[in-house]
């Protein structure tokens, strides 16, 4: 809906003042990005001598620098570090000891250590690269630097040190004990002589930091040697006065009487069992009574075992002869008889067992009363000597101990003595540096390519920066979502002009576009059918965009005039800043001059012009209002549209009588040109003056 016009004094109205009709224009696209995909192309494109600028600016830099800059060589030496250390004594001291993680935090640590002072310092001693104008400042930049800045070279080690830290990287392959010791230079057999000898230094730091605390290891232990000497002897000083004065006799480490009741109990409780056996053995045999023969003793005796045999074989030969000869046979009586012989002798055998085992038994008692009674003495004995014992015990615990400290330390000071003689660092070089084949920089081609794509990425960087720093209209629909009004089309920037009337030398496509154009504005106004007002067209821009909004607007008047419809154009812009302009159209606002009195046409056209006019009266509002709208009045009698060519509306506020009364308002941008700045000024222009742009004509000048 129009905002109300203002009100027009009665006396100079001689009707009222209708409303512009109601545009209903079409809905507008759904809001999108500010920069399309495709819009970045016309942003590169436009700016395409910025970004091939900086190319060309990044390649020439590049082409200098690498025909300026010496050419580099690098080698690398390669050692391989084992944590875990050769094994040479039981306690090393060097202990090699694996971390959880495999070792890999030890041979990192390495890296710093072949990157040392002391490393470099014997590399450096090696190769006498003290001597070497390359690092030791006094060579090419450093010397002139040094002229400049006036340094007359201080310390040339420190200076050589510090050269050769710049040149020099210590890396660890990933996943492997391998140290790469690489060395860049100028000359290809320097670079591979110092790492090989970077390498080689690195190795003996290593074998003398372990000498060197192995060394000091040794010297403090035997220091603390004759200490602990001195501590023995006077511990055992302490141990033998102590058994002189208590009379405790030792041997073998303990006392006498100590070990002489240790073997009395021993031989006591061999006694004893062997008495309770002699005892079982008695009780055995007099439980057996009348046949002592079936005892274990008869059984193990070799004598009873032979009469038995013999006894076996009578009872066998007289069983023999019975088979044959009567009982009163001299022969079997005479076996019989040896039967009898021989059994009384069994007997008298079983009888001697019985008296021997008694008699052994008898014996085994004694004895085992015996040693009881000795036992008994020498405990009587030994408590008497208990309490002395117990800090004479006490005392022989301080010597042990104190011998196995003094024993320690002598084992340890000759193993750490023997260790300064041996290396057990478990490094070794892999890989001898070799002399470059070929330089490693500059690499021109890749140094060339990165110039190149660097610049181009830099550039499109640059470019998409200033498109974002000052953004400009991109496409239809950016244009579309910053008014919220349709565009209607987009005329080409490089179409030849036209005269009036005259449509030859238009392009069928300009023709085509305005057209277009004009049948969507017929399409999306909805005029009463009796209304009093020509349907009118205000054509605006941003100040820049003069010679494009003019185009437009002669565009849509021509595109109109060659359809058969009669068109007033009315330029707010011709002659202005004339001293003598001709009358126009703000003298018709004033109400001095009719519309037929100002209006001309060109020769053969049905356009009729108007221009800008005299602007020396000021009009007041209400009134130019008032004569809008009758100069619209009396168009209608005369002419079908009436194109108004508004310039710059945020430098002219005269317009704003007409900007009320149109039908629609048209904003001209240039694609990939006009500031989306100025776009919203003018849009804010036109909202200023009470209305809100219809519609938007872009000019694409690349097309």
């Amino acid at each position: 809906m129009q905002p109300p016009l203002l009100m027009v004094p009665q006396q100079n109205a001689p009707e009222a003042v209708a409303p512009a009709p109601a545009y209903h224009a079409h809905a507008p696209a759904p809001a999108t990005a500010t920069v399309e995909l495709g819009d970045l192309g016309r942003i590169l494109l436009r700016r395409r001598f910025m970004i091939l600028a900086t190319v060309v600016l990044l390649t020439a830099a590049t082409l200098v620098y690498s025909f300026l800059t010496p050419a580099l060589y690098y080698s690398t030496a390669q050692i391989i570090v084992d944590p875990e250390d050769l094994q040479v004594v039981t306690n090393d001291v060097n202990p090699s000891r694996i971390s959880p993680d495999g070792g890999i935090t030890q041979v990192e640590s390495q890296v710093s250590v072949a990157q040392s002072n002391g490393v470099l310092l014997r590399a450096i001693k090696a190769t006498n690269l003290t001597e070497d104008p390359e690092f030791n400042g006094q060579g090419g930049l450093g010397r002139w630097m040094g002229m400049l800045f006036g340094d007359s070279g201080g310390d040339r080690t420190a200076t050589t040190l510090d050269s050769l830290r710049r040149v020099l990287a210590v890396k660890r392959d990933d996943k492997v004990l391998v140290l790469n010791i690489i060395i860049t230079a100028r000359s290809a057999q320097k670079a591979s002589d110092l790492a090989n000898a970077i390498a080689n230094a690195y190795l003996a730091d290593q074998a003398d930091a372990r000498r060197d605390k192995a060394a000091k290891a040794s010297e403090a232990i035997t220091a603390r040697l004759d200490e602990q000497r001195k501590r023995v002897e006077q511990a055992e000083n302490a141990v033998e006065a102590y058994r002189s004065q208590h009379n405790m006799v030792m041997a073998q480490g303990n006392l006498v009487s100590d070990q002489e009741l240790t073997g009395l109990n021993a031989e006591l409780t061999a006694t004893q069992a062997r008495t309770q056996q002699l005892k079982a053995q008695v009780d055995q045999l007099r439980r057996q009574g009348g046949a002592p023969d079936a005892t274990s003793e008869a059984t193990r005796s070799s004598t009873i075992s032979s009469l038995r045999a013999q006894e076996a074989a009578l009872v066998d030969q007289i069983a023999q002869l019975g088979t044959g000869l009567g009982p009163r046979h001299p022969s079997m009586i005479a076996a019989q008889q040896q039967l009898r012989d021989l059994r009384v002798l069994i007997q008298r055998e079983l009888g001697r067992i019985v008296t021997a085992a008694e008699t052994d038994y008898e014996r085994s008692l004694a004895n085992q009363q015996a040693l009881q009674s000795k036992v008994q003495a020498l405990k009587s004995k030994s408590l008497d000597n208990d309490q002395a014992s117990v800090r004479l015990r006490e005392l022989q615990r301080d010597l042990e101990a104190v011998r196995t400290v003094y024993a320690n330390y002598l084992q340890r000071a000759q193993e750490t003595r023997e260790q300064t003689n041996v290396d057990s660092t478990n490094a070794r070089i892999i890989s001898d540096a070799m002399p470059a084949l070929k330089k490693s920089w500059p690499p021109k081609g890749l140094l060339l390519f990165g110039a190149i794509f660097g610049g181009l990425a830099l550039g499109v960087g640059m470019a998409l920066i200033a498109e974002y720093l000052s953004p400009t209209v991109l496409s239809a629909n950016q244009m579309q979502s910053a008014i919220e009004a349709p565009v209607l089309g987009v005329l080409p920037g490089k179409a030849p002009r036209r005269r009036w009337g005259r449509s030859g030398a238009a392009t069928q496509k300009t023709d085509a576009v305005a057209g277009l154009a004009l049948q969507r504005i017929a399409a999306a106004t909805r005029r009463p059918p009796d209304w009093p007002l020509a349907p009118s067209i205000l054509v605006a821009s941003p100040p820049e965009d003069k010679a494009q909004r003019s185009r437009v607007a002669w565009q849509l008047a021509n595109a109109a005039a060659a359809r058969g419809r009669r068109v007033l154009f009315i330029d707010i812009n011709a002659g202005k800043g004339q001293k003598d302009p001709q009358p126009g159209v703000l003298d018709v606002l004033r109400g001095e001059y009719p519309l037929d009195a100002v209006s001309r046409y060109a020769p053969g056209s049905s356009v009729a012009l108007i221009g800008r006019g005299r602007p020396a009266a000021v009009f007041q509002e209400a009134q130019a209002l008032y004569f809008a709208h009758r100069m619209l009045a009396e168009a209608s009698h005369s002419f079908e549209l009436v194109v108004v060519d508004g310039g710059a509306l945020a430098d002219d506020l005269n317009v704003l009588p007409l900007v009320a009364m149109a039908d629609e308002i048209l904003l001209v941008a240039r694609l990939n040109t006009t500031p989306m700045r100025d776009v919203a000024t003018t849009s804010e222009a036109v909202s200023v003056m009470g209305r809100l742009p219809t519609g938007a004509m872009l000019v694409d000048e690349a097309a």
